[in-house]
C-alpha cells in the first residue's frame, strides 16, 4: 500500500499544532532538560541541506528524552542581526527587515514541513528590539563592571573608585591594568578625561585602538575565520589590516575563573580542550635586556617581519585617486629619491620589502615598509615654509596615532650622506626607538631560559603587558 506521506503528514502537524503537543510550561513536576540548536540565518530564500542536517539529531534527541519522562524545552529561533541579512539585503535590493520577515516566514515553513518538535511560542529573532536590549543591558553591565581578583568576582566600577579615591592604585591588583601607579591624591586631582582613561584599563568591557581586518565594501571588521585568502569569505570583497578603535572584552581578567569553570561542565574533552585554547592563558618567564649595539646586524629571511594582507592602505574611493597621482609621482622622481629607491629596493635592507609613493590613507609617503609600518619621506626646500611645517606636524601626528613611525631625511643627507641615511633605516626597521633602553622579553619555553643561542621576544610593551595579563 502506498504511504501518502504529503497528506499523512499534513494532518498530523496540523493536529500538533492545533492541541499545542510541543508546547512546553514552566510550571511541571517533570524534570527540565535543555536542547538548542544554532539559530540559522535567515539570510538566503530558504533552508539548505546543513541546517536538517543538525536539527534532525537534536530533534531525534529531544523526542528520546520527551519519552523518557522530561519536560523538554526545545526552541527555534534565528541569528537576524548583522551582516548576514545585511548582505543579503543588498544583494537583493531590498530592504533588510522586508527580507528577514520574509525569509522567516520561508524558513519556519520548511522547518515544519520537515516536522520538528519546536515550541515556536519560544521563538527567538535577534533582530527584535525586546531580545537585543538584554544584549545591551548586558553590555552596559560589562562596561560598568571590574574583575576584582581579591574576592574572584566582577564589581560595579563605583566601587573601583571608591578604592582609587581611598588608596589609589596600591589596593588593586596591577596585573590587570599597563597605567602607572597613583595615590588617592593624585586621583583626585585627575581630570576627568584622566580618570576616564584609567577605568578604561579596568573595565570588563573597554574600547581601544587595535589592528583589524576591515572590508570597505562591507564596511565592517571581519574575524579571522572571516577572511580568506585576504578577502571576504562573504562576497569575495577586499580585506586590508587596519587601526581602528573596537570594543573588547577583558577575557584575561578572569580567564583563571573560566578555566576553573570549565571543569564544571558536561562537555567533551575535546570541547573543553577548544575552550582552554581559545581563553589562551600562558606562563612563563620574563626577562630584561639593556640595548647597546648600535650597529645591528642583517636579519635573516623573513625574521621580524609582520604578515601582511593585501596592501592596500586606504579607502578604496582614496586608493582609485592617489594610486593615479602615485604613478606620476614615480616618474618623475627627484634625484633624491631615485637614489633611496635603488639602495632600499629588492629587499636590500634587512629583507624588508619598502614601496615607493605608496598612498597611506589620504598621503602618498615617498617611500614605505608596511611589515614595520616605517614611513620614509625626503624633504625639499619647501617643507621650511611655515604652512607646510604645520601641515607635516599633522600628517606625523595623526600616522603614528594609527601606528606609524615617520622618518625624515633632506636631500643633502640623501646625496651626500647615504651610509647614514642607510644606518638610521636600519636602526629604525630592527630596535625602533629602544636604543641604550630596556628590552623587556616575555617567553613561554623553558628552553630558551637555560643557554641555548635563541629566544622568542615580544619587544612591544602593549604586547607584553598584554601577555602578562594573560
Amino acid at each position: 500500500m502506498e504511504y501518502k506521506f504529503r497528506e499523512i503528514e499534513k494532518k498530523w502537524q496540523q493536529h500538533w499544532k492545533e492541541t499545542g503537543t510541543y508546547k512546553v510550561s514552566n510550571e511541571s513536576d517533570k524534570p527540565k532538560y535543555y536542547v538548542l540548536d544554532m539559530f540559522p540565518y535567515p539570510s538566503g530564500a530558504g533552508l539548505h541541506v546543513g541546517h536538517p542536517l543538525g536539527y534532525i539529531a537534536s530533534d531525534i534527541y529531544s523526542r528520546y528524552k520527551r519519552l523518557k519522562g522530561f519536560n523538554v524545552l526545545h526552541p527555534m529561533g534565528f541569528d537576524s542581526f548583522g551582516l548576514p541579512a545585511e548582505q543579503y539585503a543588498i544583494e537583493t535590493g531590498q530592504h533588510p527587515a522586508e527580507t528577514t520577515k520574509k525569509n522567516i516566514e520561508t524558513f519556519k515553513k520548511q522547518l515544519d514541513k520537515i516536522g520538528f518538535c519546536y515550541d515556536w511560542e519560544r521563538e527567538v529573532q535577534t533582530s527584535d528590539p525586546n531580545y537585543y536590549k538584554w544584549t545591551q543591558k548586558i553590555f552596559l553591565e560589562l562596561f560598568n563592571s571590574w574583575f576584582n581578583s581579591k574576592t574572584q568576582k566582577a564589581e560595579s566600577i563605583t566601587h573601583l573608585i571608591d578604592l582609587f579615591e581611598a588608596n589609589g592604585s596600591a589596593s588593586v591588583d596591577s596585573r590587570q591594568s599597563t597605567v602607572n601607579s597613583f595615590s588617592a591624591d593624585e586621583w583626585k586631582i585627575f581630570t576627568e578625561k584622566q580618570q576616564h582613561d584609567v577605568l578604561m584599563n579596568y573595565r570588563l568591557a573597554f574600547s581601544s585602538f587595535g589592528e583589524v581586518n576591515w572590508c570597505e565594501a562591507l564596511g565592517t571588521v571581519l574575524a579571522n575565520d572571516e577572511v580568506v585568502n585576504g578577502v571576504s569569505e562573504r562576497g569575495g570583497h577586499l580585506v586590508v589590516k587596519k587601526k581602528m578603535r573596537q570594543w573588547y572584552l577583558r577575557i584575561t581578567a578572569y580567564a583563571d575563573r573560566l578555566l576553573q569553570g570549565l571543569e564544571t561542565v558536561d562537555f567533551s574533552d575535546s570541547m573543553k580542550e577548544m575552550q582552554r585554547n581559545w581563553i589562551g592563558k600562558s606562563e612563563g618567564a620574563e626577562i630584561s635586556f639593556k640595548v647597546t649595539n648600535t650597529s645591528p646586524q642583517p636579519l635573516s629571511k623573513g625574521e621580524g617581519q609582520a604578515s601582511q594582507s593585501g596592501y592596500i592602505t586606504s579607502s578604496i574611493e582614496q586608493w582609485k585617486v592617489l594610486s593615479e597621482f602615485a604613478k606620476q609621482n614615480r616618474k618623475n622622481a627627484t634625484e633624491a629619491e631615485e637614489a633611496l629607491w635603488q639602495e632600499l629596493r629588492n629587499r636590500k635592507i634587512k629583507n624588508f620589502k619598502f614601496r615607493r609613493q605608496h598612498p597611506i590613507a589620504g598621503f602618498i609617503p615617498d617611500f614605505v615598509c608596511l611589515e614595520q609600518k616605517l614611513i620614509v619621506e625626503i624633504d625639499g626646500d619647501y617643507h621650511n615654509a611655515e604652512e607646510q611645517k604645520k601641515y607635516d606636524v599633522a600628517r606625523t601626528a595623526w600616522l603614528e596615532e594609527y601606528g606609524y613611525k615617520l622618518i625624515r631625511f633632506t636631500n643633502d643627507e640623501v646625496l651626500n650622506q647615504m651610509p647614514k641615511v642607510l644606518q638610521q633605516l636600519g636602526e629604525a626597521l630592527f630596535f625602533g626607538e629602544g636604543l641604550g633602553e630596556v628590552l623587556t622579553v616575555y617567553t613561554t619555553r623553558p628552553d630558551t631560559i637555560f643557554g641555548v643561542d635563541f629566544m622568542v621576544l615580544a619587544p612591544e610593551l602593549d604586547l607584553v603587558n598584554e601577555i602578562k595579563s594573560a
